[in-house]
């Protein structure tokens, strides 16, 4: 007996059908969320902005004033303004790029109070879109992080439960389902499993697979912090560490699709931003991260609790309450969002790319790029700015002033305070960083000189840039001048002062090496 192409060919539609409709099934129940994780999602995330706020204000007069370390012509040609817009880039004047700060601190505590929304979503979503512009130079990952997650934040019922807005309507009668479904579940659920696909993915080479890469990273002359560099010099840990992150990264966003691992994968992604934080210095990240995995609790979690149960509804009940014209924002940017995510983590370079698809990501701010930490170098890397007083003594500008270590100096990235600092200077070697040093010299020397007597005046600054390598040889020290002040000009104003200078003989450093040329050895 035969089969009819007809009747083969229905056959395979329905198969394709019933296939799509199972994904499409899956899909629905791994992105929906419960109401109450998403409350406690948006109290993370204002108090998130409120701390960054307060943490931006002791050195605002070096990275948002127009005479800092960021002047805002120079952030502008970086960030590729106006596409790349910024409201924090609309004014010069002294006052704004504080004002910039109030306005974070602002929107942070209304979104966590639950007031205004969505509306406060929105400005919120701005102002960090702004301040990150402003201070692109010295931007994390968190902080792109945390705008996106802003982003989808306007399309989510961030304000159904704990909040200002819910009491005020708790006088009505409303369901106590606590489901929350649709294209924006659907969208910051995919964007979390973004973040750690792309950074997974770019940890799946050698240096990671040898069990090395954790090591180098917890390192003070990388990004570790204190602790991080105590466990560095346990290498079984280290291995481990590195082999746990890899696996977990790369295997986290599929077990998004089993509910059932849901509140434990929270859980260990939870855990694994905890030791995050402690014990490697990138700012904002592992808090952003705790908050975009704590949006993904279950409602069975808030029942195990003690929570009030949902109510338990049919298929049909709606979960999705944007309307119509949100619905398609909202679709119009996941499409952008997974164009991004493709664009920027394919083979691809991104100088192909078509103009038209940079524009609409540029202004959207939907950057998809999370190879955090994939290439990690063998090597340890330092900075220092060594600066001679008006009183002879040289110290280390960028360490408060103590005493000059232009190899491995204590402490390492961590001792320069500022996490934002840290990434400024570790980027500053680069080319397209390079254009800022005049201007973070200057910063710098004006801000000791405005603090300090005239006999501790600073009257020469030269920050530098160093690492340890294995080749030519092990210990192989390369020491590079990044920034100078007064700065050394085509005409050569400056250096003759600054020869003087050093061919006078000082009690502090007198056999100080010429800067610009390859050391050799591990000791000063």
């Amino acid at each position: 007996m035969t089969t009819s192409p007809s009747r083969q060919t229905g056959t395979g539609r329905n198969l394709v059908a019933d296939g799509l409709a199972w994904l499409a099934a899956v899909a629905r129940r791994a992105s929906t969320l419960d109401r109450r994780s998403l409350a406690v999602f948006r109290m993370l995330l204002g108090t998130i902005l409120v701390a960054d706020a307060l943490m931006r204000i002791p050195d605002a007069s070096l990275t948002l004033a127009p005479d800092g370390l960021l002047p805002p012509d120079l952030v502008r040609r970086f960030v590729g303004h106006p596409w790349s817009w910024s409201v924090g880039l609309v004014c010069d004047a002294p006052w704004w790029g504080h004002g910039l700060l109030v306005a974070e601190g602002v929107c942070g505590l209304l979104l966590a109070t639950g007031v205004g929304l969505p509306l406060t979503t929105t400005a919120a979503w701005i102002v960090a879109v702004s301040l990150v512009r402003r201070t692109a130079p010295v931007t994390n990952a968190g902080d792109v992080f945390l705008v996106v997650l802003l982003f989808w934040g306007q399309f989510l019922p961030l304000g159904d439960r704990l909040s200002a807005g819910a009491v005020w309507r708790s006088t009505r009668r409303e369901s106590s389902d606590h489901r929350c479904g649709g294209i924006a579940a659907l969208a910051l659920t995919l964007q979390v499993a973004a973040v750690y696909l792309s950074a997974g993915g770019a940890k799946w080479n050698p240096v990671w697979w040898s069990g090395e890469a954790v090591g180098y990273a917890l390192s003070v002359h990388d990004h570790g912090t204190p602790l991080g560099d105590v466990i560095a010099g346990w290498p079984w840990l280290t291995r481990c560490s590195t082999w746990a992150a890899l696996i977990l990264e790369l295997a986290g966003p599929p077990l998004l699709l089993v509910p059932r691992l849901r509140i434990p994968l929270v859980g260990v992604f939870v855990l694994f931003h905890l030791a995050i934080a402690v014990t490697m210095d990138v700012c904002l990240f592992p808090w952003v991260g705790i908050a975009a995995w704590i949006a993904l609790l279950p409602a069975s979690f808030w029942e195990r609790i003690g929570s009030l149960r949902s109510d338990v509804l049919d298929g049909t009940t709606r979960i999705d309450r944007l309307d119509r014209p949100r619905r398609i924002l909202c679709a119009a940017a996941l499409a952008v969002g997974v164009a991004a995510f493709a664009l920027a983590n394919g083979p691809w370079p991104p100088e192909r790319l078509p103009t038209w698809v940079t524009r609409v990501v540029q202004l959207t701010f939907l950057e998809q790029d999370w190879r955090v930490f994939g290439e990690i170098r063998p090597q340890r890397q330092w900075v220092y700015g060594r600066a001679e007083l008006a009183d002879g003594e040289v110290v280390d500008l960028l360490r408060d002033g103590r005493p000059l270590e232009t190899v491995l100096p204590a402490g390492g990235f961590h001792s320069i305070g500022n996490q934002r600092l840290q990434k400024l200077f570790w980027e500053l070697p680069k080319p397209a960083h390079r254009e800022f040093a005049p201007s973070i010299a200057a910063a710098l020397a004006r801000r000791w000189n405005n603090a300090h007597p005239p006999g501790r005046q600073v009257v020469a600054l030269e920050v530098h840039g160093a690492r340890m390598v294995t080749a030519p040889e092990a210990g192989t020290i390369q020491d590079v001048l990044l920034a100078t002040w007064p700065p050394r000009t085509a005409s050569g104003d400056g250096n003759l002062e600054r020869f003087l200078r050093e061919r006078e003989p000082s009690p502090v450093d007198p056999e100080r090496e010429d800067a610009d040329r390859v050391r050799e050895g591990t000791g000063r």
